[in-house]
């Protein structure tokens, strides 16, 4: 698992699968620097609100480690693009068997660890065993316990046998991080086949990575990229103000963009996001265990309005887990629309027509104490008692995802395609549908993508008629850069931000 600041990542299933050889770019990206030779021994200077915890993805390094060290520092056998595409990357080819249960892959030649090591299919092996350990906190780890065996016969070749047909496992296995086996200390320490090596972690401050020179593909087209990290937006804007950064992953402050907007040194990208902020209810707790209830709540937030007082104009509001970027997204805003006065009649009939109070267990920082205020003072009107409950990404992890031990809670979900998590019972939430099981579990095991989509639809509109959680709107991916930049990337895609192709002019 892994968190915005704490975050949460979903899980993932492939619509489309285009496959191709890529070494580092490929994937386009933003800005537009003119004409003109680039530095190629330039320093690229990063802002991010979003430190890595640790620099380990299986043991809840976070949306920062992340950022900083996918597809930077760390490869895998396919690389998911900036624009959603998954294509071959440390795996040369691969076959799979007619039953699909069986990948064969091939893996590339002359690719090294940052150590010197050689890459081998030992490596392989143990970088999947890592994702799905018992201690394993990686997002993908559910999905990939549907590997059975993984054989070794040569060097380059790794078998994978599963136990059951995934048509999303090549999608997957772009989330995991192929790291040398041999490697330790892993938290604070690395050893990946990617374009850069780290240089220097000063905790609190910023994460340094150098230009490897055995890189096995094209040489990253900067010398060296540091992310500077922020407490808060306004540091994060004035970093960029007075050259300290030179682009920002993700803007989190929209009344402040109309300086950038307004000067010709900087361009601003609205590229699309993935990101969703949710009012997840405990469906295995009451009073929420009941869906008129969960419909109720969902009725009296204005969520536009909240948006507005958020974002601006910025973002989008979807009424359901599926971005417009998922193969099976459809608009869904009006199945829980603001709507007190049916909010009231839905809590009558629940034998709630007195109200009831909860607690609302919130991230400490921002938009979550702003969203729970905004909630708080929605759901007073319909006679909903809120008691906000402020606490660490470290204690929401513990007590909500672990021990499922709150009411409701405020936590964003960042990975494109991650609906079918509501086909799982024993996720924080607790939402049970057997026919929404079946449904993901169908679509899991389909023949083809059509199958898939008309599957996840139902997925989709069943979850939002439920009022599984509250959806309450989609953040939107603006990234800010000097005029200087280019190759940068442009969505949100799962916090990734490939740093290799920003060519940066002096």
């Amino acid at each position: 698992m892994s968190l915005k600041k704490t975050s949460l990542y979903g899980t993932a299933t492939a619509a489309t699968l285009v496959l191709t050889v890529t070494a580092c770019g490929g994937s386009g990206g933003g800005g537009s620097a003119g004409s003109g030779a680039y530095d190629k021994n330039a320093t690229v200077s990063i802002g991010s609100l979003y430190e890595p915890q640790n620099l380990d993805n299986t043991a809840g390094g976070g949306q920062g480690v992340t950022e900083a060290l996918n597809g930077n520092v760390y490869e895998g056998l396919f690389k998911l693009t900036d624009d959603g595409k998954v294509e071959k990357l440390l795996a040369k080819d691969y076959k799979v068997s007619g039953d699909g249960l069986t990948y064969t892959f091939t893996l590339r030649d002359g690719v090294k660890f940052h150590s010197g090591k050689e890459l081998t299919s030992q490596d392989v092996k143990y970088s999947l065993q890592k994702v799905i350990a018992d201690d394993s906190q990686s997002a993908r780890k559910s999905n990939l316990e549907v590997i059975k065996d993984i054989a070794t016969p040569d060097p380059r070749t790794v078998k994978v046998t599963l136990s059951q047909k995934s048509i999303s496992f090549v999608y997957n296995l772009s989330y995991v991080w192929i790291i040398d086996s041999q490697a330790k200390n892993l938290k604070t320490t690395e050893d990946g086949t990617g374009p850069y090596k780290l240089d220097k972690w000063t905790r609190g401050s910023a994460l340094g990575l150098d230009r490897f020179a055995g890189y096995w593909g094209d040489a990253a087209k900067n010398k060296e990229v540091v992310f500077h990290y922020y407490k808060d937006a306004t540091a994060l804007n004035n970093a960029l103000l007075t050259n300290a950064v030179d682009v920002v992953t993700s803007e989190q402050s929209p009344d402040a963009l109309d300086q950038f907007k307004n000067n010709q040194n900087y361009k601003v990208n609205d590229g699309n996001s993935t990101t969703k902020l949710l009012l997840a209810f405990n469906d295995k707790a009451k009073p929420f265990t009941d869906v008129k209830v969960r419909q109720a709540v969902s009725a009296a937030i204005d969520d536009k309005k909240l948006l507005e007082s958020v974002w601006g104009g910025y973002g989008k509001l979807i009424g359901s887990m599926v971005p417009p970027t998922d193969p099976w997204y459809e608009d869904l805003t009006k199945v829980s629309a603001y709507d007190p006065a049916r909010a009231k009649q839905l809590l009558a009939e629940a034998g709630y027509a007195k109200g009831f109070a909860f607690t609302l267990d919130t991230p400490n920082y921002d938009p979550h104490p702003t969203a729970a205020t905004f909630i708080k003072s929605q759901l007073a009107k319909v006679g909903i008692t809120v008691t906000i409950n402020t606490i660490t990404p470290d204690e929401w992890y513990t007590k909500v995802y672990k021990n499922h031990d709150f009411s409701a809670t405020l936590q964003e979900h960042v990975n494109d395609r991650d609906l079918v998590w509501y086909g799982n019972p024993d996720f924080y939430w607790g939402y049970d549908n057997k026919q929404v099981t079946q449904w993901v579990q169908q679509a899991e095991e389909a023949s083809g993508t059509a199958e898939q989509t008309a599957l996840l639809k139902k997925v989709n509109e069943k979850t939002a008629e439920d009022a599984a959680s509250d959806w309450l709107y989609l953040y939107p991916q603006i990234v800010v850069a000097s005029s200087k930049l280019s190759g940068y990337p442009l969505n949100g895609l799962n916090s990734q931000f490939y740093a290799y192709d920003i060519e940066k002019k002096g």
